[in-house]
């Protein structure tokens, strides 16, 4: 079985209950994704992309689509904002934040545009940036779906890679995208995209969006935004290989 596909018959059975809590009315109908963004701030990033993706991820936030995106079903979406770089080096920019209103995401925007970068000359350790994300999600609100989403510009060169973050921490029913920064030579960028691909997807449904360097950042999260908080079809689901007949036989 794929790396990516472990756990997949476990995270199904989840999803189908929470889908029926939030049917029923119960306590996972809160919110419909909790979604926290990584930011890559190792030293390979410098003042200049550090401030075009900060601003990129905010101006990405309030676009049109995003915003149509976020309030496009009946239950909200909580958002957290954090960067990374080296093994001990995380830092919260937005704590859990639920998004009922045009005002939410415009204070959320805000906060992640004036907000400075916390370290600027440490490695890129992206299992211990994976291992915070799985915290954070330990403290989200009550939701149907989680994803992390790993921002960055280069591959783990510190600390246990991501395969180990997969093994150790709680994120088997969490999603994992990527979102990769290409801004060095052809060959390099090709071996980025392919480890991305290979080591930090994780979970059902996982993509990975590309950015054409920091100058890209804005449009490439704008449209990983658009495609991961666009509602999803519960009806979509496949009872049949987890729910015996009895389930099966329900109608509607």
């Amino acid at each position: 079985m794929d790396q990516h596909e472990t756990g997949w018959p476990l995270v199904r059975l989840t999803t189908f209950a929470a889908a029926l809590a939030v049917l029923m009315g119960g306590p996972a109908g809160a919110c419909r994704l909790a979604l926290a963004l990584a930011i890559d701030v190792s030293s390979s990033v410098d003042a200049r992309e550090d401030a075009l993706q900060r601003g990129g991820l905010a101006a990405a936030l309030i676009a049109p689509e995003v915003e149509a995106a976020f309030f496009g079903a009946d239950q909200p979406v909580a958002l957290a904002v954090y960067e990374w770089s080296g093994r001990t080096n995380q830092t919260l920019i937005l704590g859990w934040s639920v998004i009922n209103t045009r005002e939410d995401l415009l204070r959320v925007a805000g906060v992640i545009g004036r907000s400075r970068r916390g370290h600027d000359d440490f490695p890129t350790a992206i299992g211990y940036a994976l291992g915070y994300g799985a915290g954070l999600m330990r403290r989200a609100p009550a939701c149907l779906f989680q994803t992390i989403d790993m921002a960055g510009d280069g591959e783990n060169n510190e600390g246990f890679p991501p395969r180990t973050a997969y093994a150790e921490f709680p994120l088997s029913g969490v999603t994992v995208n990527g979102l990769v920064v290409n801004a060095g030579e052809y060959e390099a960028e090709l071996n980025l995209i392919s480890y991305y691909r290979t080591e930090i997807l994780h979970g059902p449904g996982a993509f990975l969006q590309i950015a054409n360097g920091f100058d890209d950042y804005e449009r490439a999260m704008r449209r990983k935004l658009e495609r991961e908080l666009t509602p999803r079809a519960i009806g979509a689901l496949t009872l049949p290989q987890v729910f015996p007949p009895v389930f099966r036989e329900m109608p509607g």
